[in-house]
């Protein structure tokens, strides 16, 4: 049997329109393409499409029109796709169990795995994590960069090929912040990463591109789109403190 290479592009927008019922277009004619295990990093100011980007991209949002592709296949709004993950802005809104191992557990349970597979999964997440010590805890009593990390881990226990990040680093205090980009600078998958954290960006993005009104108005390295100020003042952003001169 002839199995298919797999695919070389995670991300394949073209001409991508949504829009939310009786109101104007979010996207505006995306054109996007993001490599395998590439590190893209989405900035822009607030309200220009970034939540609604990555919320299209997991199939979540209807496309107004316009054509996805996502890991070689089609994008079909409405349907489960694991190999694809979204790791929330606010943790609170992914935690949701009792304790730790059996939120991280939620989606190992859904895919029908065996309850050794969903154990092993498990452990593994949270090892991942650096979270392993947490397993016992209830979330809502875990500090907001402890429910980050086990937040990503019940979507990395799932085995994501693509891991869609908004605003990770939101709330978060400068150890549980470090502790986070370490984590982000080695993990192997596919990243496409929104913040306001143009440091993080910096440290843990291959690429970046500038989101305004829907469009995206740059693309490149990190530092050839952020070091110009006057790219950067134009749509409401600052050139990090890293780059001024």
């Amino acid at each position: 049997m002839n199995v298919p290479p797999p695919p070389e592009v995670a991300v394949d927008a073209k001409q991508l329109w949504m829009a939310y019922p009786g109101h104007p277009p979010v996207l505006q004619g995306i054109d996007l393409q993001v490599k395998v295990g590439e590190h893209l990093g989405v900035i822009g100011p607030n309200g220009v499409g970034k939540t609604t980007l990555f919320l299209t991209l997991c199939g979540l949002l209807p496309i107004h029109s316009g054509h996805v592709t996502v890991l070689g296949q089609p994008l079909v709004p409405g349907e489960f796709r694991p190999e694809v993950g979204l790791v929330f802005q606010d943790p609170n809104d992914q935690l949701f169990a009792p304790t730790v191992a059996e939120d991280v557990a939620f989606g190992l349970r859904n895919l029908g795995g065996s309850e050794q597979e969903i154990a092993a999964g498990v452990q593994a997440a949270l090892h991942h994590t650096g979270t392993l010590h947490l397993a016992e805890r209830p979330p809502h009593q875990l500090s907001g960069g402890e429910k980050r990390m086990v937040a990503i881990a019940g979507i990395l226990a799932m085995r994501p090929q693509l891991v869609l990040y908004d605003e990770p680093t939101a709330n978060l205090d400068l150890r549980a912040r470090r502790r986070l980009i370490q984590f982000l600078h080695h993990t192997p998958q596919t990243l496409l990463l929104a913040s306001h954290d143009l440091e993080l960006v910096l440290e843990v993005c291959d690429r970046v591109i500038l989101l305004d009104q829907g469009r995206i108005w740059a693309a490149g390295s990190p530092t050839a789109v952020m070091s110009n100020p006057d790219l950067m003042a134009a749509h409401g952003l600052e050139v990090p403190h890293s780059l001024r001169r």
